[in-house]
């Protein structure tokens, strides 16, 4: 079985402690590999080893910056088959989609480079005639940098690649349950030769990401993660008062008006709903049908789910692949139980399969309140309750009667409807007949307890920036 080690400033360390975390294919249950976790000692050795890097790192010109991780784009993209053989192993997704995350990972890589010469400070008027306001833009420092189980390789660029082009340095702990992709990445950092210590990688405890989280050179803590994830991270912060950004919970709405088309309604919502089981912090969660379409609504959505088919996606690429483990999938199943319980209507699927992997079938839920648990938490896998209203106000009422604002989604053909949902929406974001994607040139960022701060384009660069102001008398 292989063992990956952890990767500290530059190179790949031996390890300190016996301690060894196992991964498992979630489609088969069978190991596939160990990785040494790292002990305190070892998580202290990386920021230090961060933070002195840091201090070279940010003196060079952006566009040297920009330079290495234009080199790093391109080890990416040329570790691509290596990093998701990594990852559909570890993850139960198709190696073409886990490979084409890591060329996506590139991409976002190359993206963030092209910031080099436009990370821009202000010159700002004064009240006195013989002095000038500079505010500068400057790097933050050490950026701890969680990663979540469900996108690790996209999702692990998307956070240092900006990081580092902004001037930081990063250590990185990955999701214990998909670690190995990221010493797969680890190994394009190496391979890109980017300066010793820029880049720190390391499987850890929860215990010890505590004391890399805690570490008075951390500057910042960069999480993509549950509420109750983020809380702790909140704890972290305090310590040493470090900058927070935090991409929480979803429980994205999907409104459906009754001049929409609702075949492709129906099919792009089961689409989104079916990716990688549901695992996605914008798939749809809960969905909103206008009273005059409802039933037929209802019934394309069954069709489309009776004809997703599960299993390991390695033996075909065309089925929808597994929760990540049997707690998530068995805490799914209550949920849906609990919510039949209470009067929802189940359509079809809401069963536990027999023999190996964690899978679970695409589940509609009709007849549903907003009240309901399956209508208030999130799921995280594929759940769809539905909801039927009379009135686009109640419609919108219903979707922002609620703890989550991260993605919402629209289908109308009417501009009216579309504007006044735009307006009104309490959502980072809003897709109008369509599903959420998450163009890494926008901004990814989520109200109430969806997080704090956000990720991609020109906004997700800056929050891994704080400002100097320099008042220059004359």
């Amino acid at each position: 079985m292989r063992l990956e080690r952890n990767f500290v400033n530059g190179r790949f360390i031996d390890p300190a402690t016996d301690e060894l975390i196992t991964v498992y294919n979630p489609a088969t249950e069978a190991a596939i590999g160990q990785v040494s976790g790292a002990s305190r000692a070892e998580a202290v050795a990386a920021v230090d080893a961060a933070a002195l890097a840091q201090k070279g790192w940010r003196k060079l010109p952006s566009a040297e910056r920009g330079a290495w991780l234009h080199k790093l784009a391109d080890a990416l993209t040329e570790c691509a088959p290596t990093i998701g053989a990594a990852l559909a192993a570890e993850s139960g997704k198709s190696l073409a989609d886990a490979t084409n995350e890591a060329i996506y990972a590139g991409q976002i890589t190359r993206y963030h480079a092209e910031w080099a010469r436009r990370i821009e400070g202000e010159v700002i008027p004064s009240d006195t005639p013989d002095e000038n306001l500079v505010l500068h833009r400057e790097p933050i420092g050490v950026v701890a940098a969680l990663i979540p189980f469900n996108y690790p390789v996209y999702t692990l660029m998307r956070k240092i690649a900006p990081a580092l082009i902004a001037g930081n340095t990063v250590v990185v702990r990955p999701s214990n349950n998909t670690p190995t992709s990221a010493f797969e990445i680890a190994k394009a950092v190496a391979q890109a030769e980017l300066p010793p210590g820029v880049v720190n990688i390391l499987a850890m405890s929860h215990a010890t990401a505590e004391a890399v989280c805690t570490h008075p050179a951390v500057g910042m803590i960069t999480l993509t993660g549950s509420v109750a994830a983020g809380r702790k991270v909140l704890d972290y912060c305090k310590t040493n008062i470090a900058k927070p950004s935090l991409e929480l919970g979803g429980k994205t709405p999907a409104i459906i008006e009754p001049d929409a088309d609702l075949e492709r309604a129906a099919r792009e919502l089961v689409a989104s709903k079916t990716t990688h089981c549901g695992q996605l912090c914008t798939a749809i969660e809960r969905v909103y049908v206008h009273e005059s379409v409802h039933d037929r609504f209802v019934a394309l959505l069954k069709t489309h789910m009776q004809n997703v088919r599960f299993g390991d996606r390695s033996e075909d690429p065309t089925l929808m692949g597994p929760l990540v483990n049997d707690a998530s999938r068995r805490g799914i199943h209550a949920m849906v139980e609990r919510a039949v319980a209470a009067g929802a209507k189940l359509e079809t699927g809401g069963m536990l399969p027999d023999g190996k992997g964690f899978f679970y079938p695409p589940t509609l839920l009709s007849n549903c309140r907003q009240d309901m648990e399956i209508v208030q938490e999130e799921t995280f896998g594929p759940i769809m309750p539905v909801i039927r209203y009379s009135t686009l106000d109640e419609a919108l009422a219903f979707a922002n009667d609620h703890q989550f604002g991260l993605s919402s989604v629209l289908y109308t053909e009417h501009y009216r409807s579309a504007m006044k949902v735009a307006n009104d929406i309490e959502a980072g974001e809003l897709y109008v007949n369509r599903t959420p994607a998450d163009p890494y040139q926008g901004f990814h960022a989520g109200w109430k307890r969806s997080g704090l701060g956000g990720d991609d384009g020109k906004h997700g660069m800056l929050e891994f920036t704080q400002t100097r102001l320099v008042v220059m008398k004359y």
